[in-house]
């Protein structure tokens, strides 16, 4: 049974990170301000922050368990960020050849990710301090 909990917590984690990120989609959709998948953007921005607290914190102190990394950096990071949808979205705009459209939104995907993990690994050493 112990070689199965593993498991459930990475399973219970993307249950709860993909939920998360339908919601996301649903909240930001009407938004018509901008031509683009926000909820997308938001959640692989957040989920690489989150990640990049986790991370942090996981590598400098034993706040966090093996479990609870489980759950929230593989399960729910995982199921709340999507690089299939951000591909999947971003050919969408190519077809349509909205190449502006196409190109701000992978650079902002791309180092609001990187940017972002960076700043959790920042707000991760703030908190241990």
């Amino acid at each position: 049974m112990a070689a199965i909990l593993p498991f459930v917590y990475v399973g219970l984690g993307s249950m709860l990170g993909g939920v998360s990120r339908y919601g996301m989609s649903l909240v930001t959709q009407n938004i018509a301000a901008l031509s683009m998948p926000l909820g997308t953007l938001i959640s692989n921005v957040a989920g690489c922050l989150l990640i990049g607290l986790i991370a942090g914190i996981g590598a400098t102190s034993t706040l966090l368990s093996t479990e609870m990394r489980l759950l929230l950096a593989t399960g729910f990071c995982g199921g709340f960020t999507t690089m299939s949808s951000f591909v999947y979205e971003l050919g969408q705009f190519v077809q349509d050849k909205e190449y502006f459209y196409a190109s701000f939104y992978f650079v902002a995907t791309m180092a609001g990710a990187g940017l972002a993990f960076v700043l959790g690994l920042y707000l991760s050493a703030l908190v241990l301090r």
